[in-house]
This record gives structure tokens, C-alpha cells and sequence, in this order.
């Protein structure tokens, strides 16, 4: 079963077995369990990523619905964060998952970070994202945060020594761009654009192949539809 399980990933040339051990090895923490890291988690729990945090202390509300493609009608009014956790397990129960069902500020973020060896920002406020990159930067722990906005999204990663989130955006507004949906509105593909390339990005670092976007962003736009790499 688990040679079957893993048998698409492993047949990567740039993976393999050794990469499968070392996503069973891995660690990653999402922060927020909605239309970015909810479709990020499954992708990493359905890869074979050992160990996978999952942080969120919001409820199930119709309007998720539209993006949130984990919950149902059924699911209103319920932890969005204990619903994952379920269909987390039910797709892989091979792997641990670990649940904060608290704000993540800046000192849990001191607590919980260390546990983990990547750390994806799927949240919807550009204070969080901030946070998530300081203590990140404190701490040296690899991160991944990404924003999207009605048919457009970005995308960013960070190692020791590259540019980060703070340096990036600085002193920003709900305007930079990596806004919270509800103020702009977003439409469900977007955010799918968005958590697929963040769990790409976190696969591809536990497994050390490829390239993460760091010193980069990526960014897109499915109206037009276009995408571009800015380099710094």
C-alpha cells in the first residue's frame, strides 16, 4: 500500500524513494485553515509529509464555501480547523497532525515555530503574514506566505540570508497586494493557484530539489491571465 501511495512522487526523477523518506521526516506548520492553507495542507498530508501543524481558530461560514473546498453545508458553524483535521486524516492516516486552535501571535509563534521545518503563511491578513516572517527571520526557519486578490495571487519564499516578507512590503496597508479576500473579494481558482505552489514549495525544500522562490515573487493574474518572476 504505501509503495502504491507514493508510487507518482517516487517515479520523480528529482525525488524518488530517498524524497519520500524525507517527506515522511518533514515538518510543516500552516497557519490558517482556509482557502490557501486548507488546500496546502491536503496537498502536503496526501504527499507524505510526516508531520503537518495546522493553526486556526475561525468557524465554518457560507460564504468559505465558494473556495473552501473541504467544508460543506453541513460544516457551518463548526471548527474549520477540526474539519480539516478529518479530511487530513481520512486522505493519509499514516502521518501526525497537530492542531492549534489558537491565535497565532508573535509569542506562540516563538513556542510553536521551532517544532517545524517550514513554516506556510495561508492566512488572510497582512499583520499575520508580518508576524509569521519576523519570528520566521528570528528563528531561521524557512517560510512560505501567499496572498491572493480577485483574480490574482502571490507567492514568496524565504531562506537565512534572502529577502523577506518585511523587506519586500515594509511598512504596508491592506493595499500591497496580499490582502484579506473579504475586503477585495476572490475568486476560488486564485487561491488554488495560490496553495498549490506553496505546498510545491515546501515539498520541494523538505526533498531539497529545485528552486524556491526566494529573493522572487511570484505573481499572476487569471483575468488577463498572465504571470511574472520579479527578482531583488
Amino acid at each position: 500500500m504505501k509503495n502504491l501511495r507514493y508510487s507518482r512522487i517516487a517515479s520523480i526523477n528529482e525525488i524518488g524513494n530517498e524524497g519520500i523518506e524525507k517527506l515522511k521526516n518533514g515538518k510543516v506548520l500552516v497557519i490558517g485553515c482556509g482557502a490557501l492553507g486548507s488546500l496546502c495542507s491536503m496537498y502536503l498530508a496526501a504527499s507524505g509529509v510526516g508531520t503537518i501543524g495546522i493553526a486556526d481558530f475561525d468557524t465554518i461560514d457560507i460564504s468559505n464555501l465558494q473556495r473552501q473546498l473541504f467544508f460543506n453545508e453541513e460544516s457551518l458553524g463548526k471548527s474549520k480547523l477540526k474539519i480539516l483535521s478529518k479530511r487530513m486524516s481520512e486522505i493519509n492516516s499514516e502521518i501526525a497532525i497537530n492542531e492549534y486552535q489558537i491565535l497565532i501571535n508573535y509569542q506562540t509563534a516563538l513556542e510553536i515555530f521551532p517544532s517545524y521545518n517550514f513554516i506556510i503563511d495561508g492566512s488572510d491578513n497582512p499583520s499575520t503574514k508580518k508576524m509569521t516572517s519576523q519570528v520566521c527571520e528570528k528563528l531561521e526557519i524557512p517560510y512560505c506566505i501567499g496572498g491572493v486578490k480577485e483574480f490574482s495571487g502571490q507567492v514568496m519564499s524565504w531562506l537565512p540570508g534572502c529577502t523577506g516578507y518585511t523587506d519586500l512590503f515594509g511598512d504596508f496597508s491592506t493595499e500591497c497586494g496580499m490582502s484579506p479576500c473579504a475586503i477585495n473579494g476572490v475568486i476560488g481558482p486564485a487561491a488554488g493557484v495560490v496553495a498549490s505552489v506553496q505546498a510545491a514549495e515546501a515539498i520541494k525544500y523538505l526533498c531539497n530539489v529545485g528552486s524556491l522562490i526566494v529573493n522572487r515573487l511570484y505573481s499572476f493574474n487569471l483575468l488577463t491571465p498572465s504571470s511574472s518572476i520579479y527578482t531583488f
